[in-house]
């Protein structure tokens, strides 16, 4: 095992599997919570809902119920066919409570767990649980503002960067730029490793306190001082600046609903330059978000703490259509992640 961390190299061992044990760690808890709180398989199996029809009757809300049924379609518990959700055969015969093998009563030892309860208030609200269901902690957009917490998170997100951003990095269409901004960066793992990887681009990091102070350290510690740097700003108060043609969104996406991605996509277009790239770096659902199952199960854990979820290709080409860019392409990665590029048109498309 190397003793040092070189960013050009993947690891000598694939960790899809110990990755997809922590992504995958809440998608039971949103299954029992289907089941035990709402009975949700036996209404689909009387009255196949899109969408809109299955948030009405239920009483919950469209962001976390199309998490939901995401799980449920990407399992084979589900289909989706033009925009309507039914109970497949599997469904039919374990999950409805009028069959005879219904596995109602094994599930419902499960319904006093934290997390399943976290769960059905979501569902009814709205409102993310606090990070890991700590009682005692803040909200997580809100706990970052703390130095504590923002230490800890970001030294977690940073060490699964070290398998994910090489393997990012190599994949990403750089070309002849040399100029990249990373929002919402985080520790910089992801703007060494496309520096590592592409010898004529240089990085800044944009980051709001005080993760922008842990951001120095870890980039310096790595011994990417030189190359990448770090500004101060918050993405959704202050405008990005100005001066890059590259701009990375890795693993920031899926802490947003729609109506802020949208702002954020918006953002990126106006600050870019005409051919500038953006790199969405992500775990994302296929065009009609009925897989794969470890992204839809991630999906349930990002949506229990965060504001956001996964989204679709299809959807990531709406909003970066409607946003101003254009040849709009993806490309997998490692351990579940992918990345979506776009250009950007020129000023007034």
């Amino acid at each position: 095992m190397p003793s040092t961390l070189d960013l050009t190299r993947a690891p000598t061992t694939d960790p899809l599997g110990i990755y997809r044990f922590r992504d995958g760690l809440y998608a039971v808890d949103l299954i029992a919570a289907a089941i035990t709180e709402f009975d949700l398989f036996t209404k689909l199996a009387a009255k196949p809902s899109d969408l809109a029809t299955v948030c009405r009757d239920l009483g919950t809300h469209r962001r976390p119920t199309d998490v939901m049924l995401t799980l449920f379609a990407a399992n084979g518990f589900l289909a989706l066919n033009d925009g309507v959700y039914s109970v497949t055969e599997l469904g039919q015969e374990h999950l409805v409570s009028t069959s005879p093998i219904f596995l109602g009563a094994y599930y419902a030892s499960l319904k006093d767990r934290p997390v399943v309860k976290d769960f059905i208030v979501i569902l009814k609200t709205d409102k993310p649980a606090n990070w890991g269901s700590y009682k005692d902690e803040k909200p997580w957009s809100e706990a970052m503002l703390t130095d504590a917490f923002a230490t800890s998170f970001t030294a977690a997100m940073d060490s699964r960067g070290f398998t994910l951003g090489p393997a990012m990095a190599k994949a990403s269409p750089i070309g002849a730029r040399t100029r990249l901004l990373d929002i919402a960066g985080g520790s910089g793992i992801y703007a060494c490793a496309l520096v590592a990887n592409h010898p004529k681009l240089t990085a800044t990091v944009f980051e709001r306190a005080p993760v922008d102070g842990i951001t120095r350290k870890m980039i310096a510690k790595r011994g990417f001082q030189d190359r990448v740097d770090v500004k101060a700003g918050d993405m959704f108060t202050d405008a990005l600046p100005a001066g890059y043609d590259v701009h990375l969104f890795s693993n920031v996406l899926h802490d947003w609903d729609t109506d802020k991605v949208r702002f954020l996509l918006a953002a990126s277009a106006k600050a870019l330059p005409k051919g500038g790239l953006l790199i969405v770096h992500d775990a994302h659902l296929n065009d009609d978000k009925t897989g794969p199952a470890p992204v839809a199960a991630y999906s349930a854990l990002l949506m229990s703490v965060t504001e956001g979820r996964c989204y679709g290709t299809g959807e990531m080409r709406e909003l970066l259509t409607e946003a101003g860019f254009t040849d709009i392409r993806h490309q997998d990665t490692a351990c579940d992640r992918s990345i979506v590029t776009a250009v950007k048109m020129a000023d007034g498309r």
